[in-house]
């Protein structure tokens, strides 16, 4: 399997263990100029949420690929953190944050998949 799809996938396990929610994949890699191959876009309740679903990602990545991010910024107290796994970038926000960005519609040639709940 190719390895970026391989991340993703793990990304996506890491953020439902923890039960993220209104997950999406926006699928950049057939533009031409665009800052990554795939974005995973996803929102917490509670910062303490934020929290874990980027400590998850963290994990479930690392032991399931072997990556570790080139940077997270965003801290404890943040209401959107970032993750960039260099072809994936991952995008954790209060609901509030993700309305107002709207980031996933940025690229409006990118195939947007949603990705179910895990309840």
């Amino acid at each position: 399997m190719d390895q970026t799809k391989s991340l993703v996938e793990a990304v996506v396990r890491g953020l439902q263990e923890k039960k993220g929610k209104k997950t999406v994949k926006v699928d950049l890699s057939l533009l031409t100029g665009a800052i990554c191959e795939y974005m995973i876009v996803c929102e917490g309740s509670s910062l303490t949420q934020l929290s874990s679903l980027t400590d998850s990602v963290w994990e479930v990545v690392r032991r399931d690929t072997g990556e570790k991010p080139l940077s997270i910024d965003g801290g404890r107290n943040s209401t959107w953190i970032g993750i960039d796994y260099g072809t994936v970038i991952v995008h954790i926000f209060m609901p509030e944050q993700r309305a107002f960005y709207n980031i996933e519609t940025l690229w409006a040639d990118s195939v947007i998949t949603e990705i179910s709940d895990n309840e």
